[in-house]
């Protein structure tokens, strides 16, 4: 299912952290929360990134 999800911001390629559990958009410098398994995938709701 990871394949289908994109950046809501940039519309890039998303990795998958499993230690984290998050998707981190590299191109956005941001990092979208999974929560009980369902990602998160509002801009207000990440995590910026270096």
């Amino acid at each position: 299912m990871l394949e289908a999800l994109i950046c809501p911001q940039t519309h890039a390629v998303l990795t998958y952290d499993a230690e984290r559990q998050e998707l981190i958009s590299k191109a956005a410098h941001l990092a979208f929360p999974i929560r009980d398994g369902i990602p998160i995938m509002l801009v207000s709701e990440a995590r910026k990134i270096d």
